[in-house]
């Protein structure tokens, strides 16, 4: 467990200012919701006149004048976002960052496998991901109650979950393409969020493109489709954990016969 608790000391700054962040804002905007609540309407109608920018962010689907309906589009934006940037910056720069900052050479001459490095690497992943989104949702419960609204437990805790695997899903990506790499991944991580990120507002905005669902991890949680539905889309999601299964059978498979610098 050396490696694993060497990943969480050494990333607990990160961590607190992520979490920090993400979860002020969503305090932030739930404590907005009160003041705007009684302008809520005109504005769904504004929103709903506005063709295709609605369409592409669900708005069209919603009830922009709810707490839920607001929360969906306001903070599952800011969780959907900043969660998955946090979490494709931490895994890319996992399993390079020994070569990059010149400490393979003191990890791997300790008797230690390459399993065990990527294993309790993978973990502290997990561990980190896992604390993050546990303190936001605790915020975002406390906040909703500091306003004095009844809490949507199954509608928060589906919004949450979903961005949640998202998460899950980008870190196992990115993880695998971590090792590959020599010189530090955080470009191509937040990159390849970001382009996962419009693949879902393309595939919102047109019924041909639908298809893209199927690749972008944003797919299963659309906040419209999660609270119209109910649940999560399972086949978007059994094609999402077959992509991360991929990434995770392809961290260990090329960093157990990787030449590392």
């Amino acid at each position: 467990m050396t490696i694993l608790n060497h990943e969480l000391r050494m990333g607990r700054k990160t961590l607190a200012i992520w979490t920090a962040a993400i979860g002020g804002f969503i305090a932030c905007c739930v404590f907005l919701f009160p003041e705007m609540a009684g302008q809520m309407k005109t504005v769904s109608n504004i929103f709903a006149s506005m063709g295709a920018f609605t369409a592409a962010f669900g708005m069209d689907r919603l009830n922009f004048g709810t707490l839920t309906g607001f929360y969906a589009i306001e903070c599952g934006n800011i969780l959907g976002i900043g969660g998955a940037l946090f979490a494709s910056m931490l895994a890319s720069n996992m399993l390079c960052k020994e070569e990059k900052e010149h400490t393979a050479e003191f990890l791997l001459t300790h008797p230690v496998t390459r399993m065990r490095v990527v294993t309790e690497k993978l973990a502290s992943l997990l561990v980190q991901t896992v604390i993050m989104n546990a303190v936001v949702f605790l915020l975002a419960i406390a906040s909703v109650a500091a306003i004095g609204y009844e809490i949507p437990w199954k509608e928060l805790a589906l919004l949450h979950g979903a961005n949640l695997l998202v998460q899950l899903e980008l870190e196992a990506i990115c993880f695998g393409i971590s090792a590959f790499l020599r010189r530090g991944g955080l470009g191509i991580g937040m990159g390849l969020t970001i382009c996962f990120y419009f693949l879902n507002l393309i595939a919102n905005l047109s019924k041909q493109a639908k298809f893209l669902k199927y690749i972008t991890p944003f797919g299963y949680a659309e906040g419209a489709d999660l609270l119209s539905d109910g649940r999560l889309n399972p086949e978007y999601l059994a094609v999402g954990m077959c992509f991360a299964a991929v990434g995770i059978v392809a961290a260990f498979w090329q960093y157990g016969k990787k030449d590392i610098h």
